[in-house]
């Protein structure tokens, strides 16, 4: 006769389980097989066992738990209530023990894999290059496919599967997806330093529309933004140039070519170098809060995981 399952005999049953936590690997494994097959002898077949040990094993498991895992019938056995129970932890024990050995293994031997990042223009021409060059130097088995993408294609790539980290600004819908946040920037305008201009420090983008500007390369995921904002105020951007590179841009600007909207970290970084102006932008637009995207942080490769820490240390503030 098995004992009924109620409320008093699952609080012993859960109250020896925790006591007793040193199950052996192997058994938990066959305890599984057995209630795979249905059958103590089948089970001690496949695992290579006498029917003797295995039923001694199995038996010693059940002295642990404190009560029978297994119902014994003419034509093989099946699960008892707290052994479906015992089952249910059995394979989470076991997957979390496969899970540490992996993880362990990458640490032992170095991180392995290959790691696609798909990330807007300001985090590949910005900040990126800095860090995978110490990220791969510290990981030298571990290669990166960074692609440029608009920050509403990334986010539907990562939902998709067809990269495992991203990196976007701005609104997005970011839905059944895992976002984390490691940054605020602001675009603003960078102007010749004219008298003219020198005696602007803030405007919104609507009142610089009739000027030539120099912009990113055509596809770049801010000029393709600002092309938008231009279309929706009623105007197209009057493009002299475009460019691959916020430094070259900055020199460009400074020669008189044109004015261009940059992110403020970039137009810092080439301001004093190049001899441009900087004007802030009005425009709730030009706030724009930076975000990795992963579609769930449980069981995150720890490749992924090195890289997204290596972002968040390099824009953590300085002490």
């Amino acid at each position: 006769m098995v004992q009924s399952f109620n409320s008093e005999s699952r609080f012993r049953f859960f109250k020896n389980l925790g006591s007793a936590m040193q199950f052996d690997l192997k058994d938990l494994r066959l305890f599984l097989l057995v209630a795979q097959v249905g059958s103590l002898s089948r089970a001690a077949e496949q695992s290579h066992l006498s029917l003797a040990a295995t039923s001694a094993r199995i038996r010693a498991l059940e002295e642990q738990a404190g009560m029978p895992l297994l119902v014994r019938e003419a034509r093989g056995v099946r699960l008892s209530p707290p052994g479906e129970a015992f089952l249910f932890h059995a394979r989470a024990m076991l997957q979390q023990t496969r899970q540490l050995q992996a993880e362990l293994q990458e640490y032992g031997t170095g991180l392995r894999g290959h790691l696609r990042v798909f990330a807007n223009t300001t985090a590949v021409t910005d900040f990126l290059p800095d860090i995978l060059s110490a990220y791969l130097m510290e990981h030298p088995n571990i290669s990166v496919d960074l692609q440029e993408r608009p920050n509403a294609r990334i986010a539907d790539d990562i939902r998709e599967g067809r990269a495992d980290l991203g990196i976007i600004a701005g609104e997005v819908d970011t839905h059944g997806l895992t976002s984390v946040h490691f940054s605020t920037d602001r675009l603003v305008l960078v102007t010749p330093p004219t008298p003219a201009w020198r005696a602007v420090a803030q405007l919104p983008f609507a009142q610089v529309l009739h000027e030539r500007f120099v912009g990113m390369h055509r596809g770049s995921t801010l000029q393709t933004f600002l092309d938008g904002v231009g279309q929706q105020l009623g105007h197209t951007l009057k493009l002299r140039i475009q460019l691959a590179s916020f430094d070259a841009m900055c020199r460009m600007v400074a020669a008189g070519v044109g004015i261009a909207v940059v992110p403020e970290s970039g137009a810092q970084r080439y301001a004093a170098a190049a001899h441009v102006h900087q004007i802030r932008l009005l425009d709730a637009w030009a706030v724009r809060p930076r975000y990795m995207l992963v579609r769930t942080l449980d069981g995150l490769p720890a490749h992924v995981q090195a890289l997204m820490a290596a972002v968040q240390a390099h824009h953590a503030p300085s002490a």
